[in-house]
């Protein structure tokens, strides 16, 4: 990841791909199921869909548990925001009208495989990350670089596990 210089503000946003010698439904059982993110994350600790939803769907609520060493534990409630089975599936972090987060996973079959994507963008609504940048408000910059920077680096992480597990069969 190069040097933006991005502002919270500005809605920063960082993608990864990678692609899998695999079907995409295959790799979209994978994606689509929230309760094996936990195990293929360094922050995300557990998930659980909320208001008897049992999987994705338009809509759909689920409440997330996080740890990060220097922003703590939080927990979180994503609104699932765009869902199209097989192709995309999207989810704004608390308030889906203005997210601290927006995550989206996308897959484009082609060649026998797939490519898979992880794209996320920050805010624009506030999220732990806010509380840093008002305690040191002359090095925003720098704090949404290295956080973007962090993403990046779980985000192929993340990838690479779905990429194994979507090959395995």
């Amino acid at each position: 990841m190069k040097w933006t210089g991005a502002r919270y503000t500005d809605t920063p946003t960082v993608e990864v791909r990678t692609w899998i010698d695999a079907p995409p439904e295959r790799v979209w059982a994978l994606v689509s199921d929230i309760s094996l993110m936990p195990a293929m994350s360094r922050e995300l600790q557990s998930v659980a869909w909320l208001d008897g939803a049992t999987g994705p769907a338009l809509g759909a609520r689920f409440l997330g548990h996080s740890k990060h060493e220097a922003l703590g534990e939080w927990s979180t409630t994503s609104y699932v925001v765009e869902y199209e089975p097989g192709r995309r599936f999207a989810w704004a972090v608390q308030d889906p009208a203005e997210p601290s987060a927006v995550w989206r996973f996308r897959l484009h079959a082609g060649d026998g495989g797939t490519d898979l994507s992880q794209w996320v963008q920050m805010g624009p609504g506030r999220s732990g990350l806010c509380e840093a940048i008002d305690r040191m408000p002359d090095k925003e910059q720098k704090i949404v670089f290295v956080r973007l920077r962090e993403l990046e680096q779980n985000m192929t992480t993340t990838l690479k596990e779905i990429k194994q597990r979507a090959e395995a069969g």
